[in-house]
């Protein structure tokens, strides 16, 4: 793996991870807080495990496809 998308990698680590403590709403909502600002919570029919390892892939995907090389083939056109 290159340098760069080994820096990708770990610039998503260092800016998508939970912070404070899970708390609870009246009616039964989970939620923490990511560094980055977005709430994670659970829902109807997801948990917030679910919710937290989504976040975390978007964010580990968008830095990966930025740091690309270009040309590379992809499955999903980068949005740059």
């Amino acid at each position: 793996m290159s340098a760069a998308l080994r820096d990708a990698k770990a610039r998503a680590r260092s800016t998508h991870y939970t912070v404070g403590t899970l708390r609870a709403d009246p009616d039964g909502t989970l939620w923490l807080e990511c560094s980055c600002g977005t709430v994670l919570r659970n829902g109807p029919t997801w948990t917030i495990d679910e919710h937290v390892r989504l976040h975390r892939a978007e964010a580990k995907y968008l830095e990966l496809s930025t740091a690309a090389p270009a040309g590379i083939p992809r499955l999903i056109e980068p949005r740059y």
